[in-house]
């Protein structure tokens, strides 16, 4: 029997970009395995839908693209929600689901690397692919979890202290060679479906940012393993659905938010302190050691605003509650 491939791709306001990702994956459509794309449009507003509707005909692609307006724009994980939804609905058959975002290009056979591997491994969960940037150059794509100890080191950039505590350094070196990890980017894995069926759907209270994180998480707690396979080779154009880059400009409230969650949900209240405390520690840390000239920690620029929006933005929620509604309200979906 020919395995069938779903590819979910949420599109809001991005349908330029939706439609060069789709093209990239039809020219990966072959034996042995069969690919579906969904396209789910969270409430563009824009004519997106008509467009994609349009370009799907006139590209001949209605046999595998099929575009679903959400009705809402509810956020990256509602997006794909109801995508993954549709799939484990429509069919009781084993496949895989692939989350790709709209700001991509699929390299040659990208999708058959990560079918091969999961096909391989059977206690492999999630797969998900090697990001290159429009010059062709890696990215970061295989991650560690979360932890407090991982924002001090994020926020200190203190080479001694790195080497300390490399293996909570969220983004470690990147390696040429398929491995396990903690998490794997959102722009591009591959899910069994027997995942769903044992963990449930991505958290959707995330509207953007961490949600893969926490989904990776959630995973590896029920005894599935994630991995990266670098032979799958993603174009991810950064920051182009979003119009988040990595620039000084200051970030979205929901990053915040999403962030605050992560760290509740997995850590308590007491861990979210922790954190700030230990990411607050380490920002000292770095700021002290370029007034005196002892080393800039690396020439990455933070968005504007970061410390005060991450420390007051959580202090505020707990002031005000928030952090408490989330430990009522964690339950996973």
């Amino acid at each position: 029997m020919i395995k069938k491939i779903w590819i979910i791709i949420v599109n809001y306001r991005t349908a330029p970009l939706t439609v060069n990702c789709l093209r990239s994956i039809a020219s990966q459509i072959k034996a042995p395995f069969e690919i579906h794309a969904l396209v789910i449009d969270n409430d563009s507003r824009d004519g997106s839908v008509d467009m994609l509707c349009s370009e799907i005909k006139g590209n001949h692609w209605e046999n595998w693209v099929s575009v679903f307006p959400a009705g809402r724009n509810g956020g990256f994980a509602f997006g794909n929600n109801v995508g993954i939804s549709k799939v484990l609905n429509s069919s009781k058959e084993s496949c895989y689901v692939m989350l790709l975002n709209p700001d991509t290009i699929v390299r040659n056979d990208a999708v058959l690397k990560l079918v091969e591997f999961m096909d391989e491994n059977s206690d492999v969960g999630i797969a998900g692919s090697l990001l290159e940037n429009e010059n062709g150059e890696p990215e970061s794509s295989a991650h560690t979890a979360f932890s407090p100890l991982g924002e001090l080191e994020a926020a200190a950039r203190l080479g001694v202290l790195t080497r300390l505590l490399h293996r909570y350094a969220v983004t470690p070196e990147i390696k040429s060679t398929p491995h396990a990890c903690d998490w794997v980017s959102g722009a591009s894995f591959i899910v069994r479906r027997e995942v769903f069926e044992t963990v449930g759907l991505l958290d959707d209270k995330y509207f953007l940012y961490f949600e893969e994180a926490d989904f990776c998480l959630r995973t590896r707690n029920a005894g599935w393993k994630i991995w990266f396979v670098p032979q799958s080779r993603v174009c991810h154009l950064e920051g182009a659905s979003t119009g988040i880059k990595k620039t000084h400009q200051r970030r979205p409230k929901y990053w915040y938010e999403s962030r605050r969650r992560y760290f509740v949900k997995h850590f308590g209240i007491s861990g979210l302190i922790l954190c700030d405390i230990f990411w607050a520690v380490g920002r000292i840390s770095l700021t002290l050691r370029r007034t005196l000239g002892l080393g800039s920690g690396g020439n990455r620029t933070d968005p504007k605003l970061y410390a005060f929006d991450l420390l007051w933005g959580d202090t505020k929620a707990m002031i005000t509650g928030q952090v408490f509604r989330i430990c009522r309200n964690q339950r996973s979906p």
